[in-house]
């Protein structure tokens, strides 16, 4: 069994790290070049950087605080948010990332994961997608609604039809967020994570709604996920990383021992 990942999310926007509630009321909460510097020598074993307004706002991500980021810290580093091209793809791990994130630009031209896997590897390609739980239809049969523009525009799209879609266009790895769970701190969505962990043969990181150390270990085992996105639960100083991974150890959870 591989190794769970605890993977610490650095949301930024014009170039604070910044943190709200179900995509919503966002507040600035640290530096990220400060708070990446910290979670890499706390004991994280990936972090990802997600420019939370790019997209929507149509312009590119803002590369120097990339690179900032990239020389700080030695362990994977994702990046999402703005990316729309291969040569935005280029520019990203260029400055330093070992990964590349795509959500919105992927949903309207889904061509752009086969590019990037075949440009640089399927295993620098992460699908990121926002997922709304709207209840089952003909259209939406799974229950859930693949969103786009940061938590904006439906797309009428099923997420586990497009996850399974993302993987055979070459998807090295899910980013799966529920904005129904998202910065509430209540737990993960765990019947999505399980949905989609269950249907795909890539990795799936979970993210949204971790605030007690149960719902990692929930997260990682019912939910199935491979990884599991931390935010508020460190950002506010809850618990620490290496806190999480003694814990998640005590479950019997094969994690990384790096702290």
């Amino acid at each position: 069994m591989l190794s769970k990942r605890i993977i610490p999310c650095l949301d930024v926007h014009e170039g604070k790290t910044t943190k709200g509630i179900k995509f919503k009321n966002n507040i600035d909460i640290g530096d990220p070049v400060d708070m990446a510097k910290y979670y890499y020598h706390a004991g994280a074993d990936e972090i990802v950087f997600y420019d939370i307004t790019a997209s929507h706002e149509k312009r590119g991500i803002m590369l120097d605080v990339v690179r900032r980021v990239a020389e700080t810290i030695f362990i994977p580093f994702s990046v999402g948010g703005g990316i729309r091209t291969i040569d935005d793809m280029r520019h990203v791990l260029l400055a330093g990332a070992e990964k590349v994130s795509v959500n919105s630009a992927a949903v309207q031209h889904p061509e752009i994961i086969s590019q990037g896997a075949e440009a640089f590897g399927s295993q620098c390609i992460v699908l990121g997608m926002d997922v709304k739980h709207v209840g089952k239809s003909d259209t939406i049969p799974s229950g859930y609604e693949i969103v786009i523009n940061g938590g904006r525009t439906y797309m009428g799209m099923d997420a586990l039809d497009w996850a399974i879609r993302g993987q055979a266009l070459g998807a090295g790895e899910i980013c799966l967020n529920s904005i129904d769970a998202d910065g509430t701190q209540d737990g993960y969505e765990l019947n999505l994570t399980a949905l989609i962990s269950s249907h795909v043969d890539i990795p799936v990181i979970a993210s949204g709604g971790a605030g007690a150390l149960e719902h990692i270990s929930d997260v990682l085992t019912i939910g199935k996920a491979d990884a599991a996105l931390i935010a508020s639960i460190v950002h506010y100083g809850t618990y620490q990383i290496s806190e999480i991974k003694s814990y998640l150890e005590s479950q019997n959870i094969k994690i990384r021992k790096n702290w």
